[in-house]
């Protein structure tokens, strides 16, 4: 389950007693990730809210939400990553229940983040739980 990837990343940043350390493996998750194919970047996916360009192609199939995203930006790149590996293969339900200020703030996101980047954060967190709500 989604949340089993999730708990296996706030494990191996445990390991990481520095931010920087944190942050390289962020992004080295975003790089991790296959591309948002170009057919998808478009109005309807864009997040609005980010200082960068966020795509979110979220979707429910099966009774679960998965998600595939891309941006400009490495850090946004890894926060997606981040947020995969909470939300990928949740019910509707479940990702409405999730709190996602506290997970994130497991990993200590929350202080570590700059103000546009929490706001983008949150609008991408808003989207997936926007089409969970409409898909519940």
């Amino acid at each position: 389950m989604a949340q089993d990837q999730f708990e296996e990343l706030v494990g191996d940043f445990e390991f990481l007693d520095d931010w920087e350390d944190r942050y390289r493996l962020v992004i080295e998750e975003g790089k991790a990730m296959t591309p948002l194919p170009d057919a998808l970047k478009v109005p309807a996916t864009k997040v609005d809210g980010c200082a960068s360009q966020v795509w979110l192609h979220v979707v429910t199939d099966g009774g679960r939400v998965t998600f595939e995203g891309e941006s400009d930006a490495m850090i946004v790149n890894g926060l997606i990553a981040v947020l995969r590996r909470l939300y990928n293969g949740l019910t509707p339900g479940e990702v409405i229940a999730v709190d996602a200020r506290a997970e994130m703030g497991r990993l200590g996101l929350n202080d570590h983040l700059s103000a546009q980047r929490s706001n983008g954060l949150r609008a991408m967190i808003e989207r997936i739980r926007e089409v969970a709500a409409g898909a519940a």
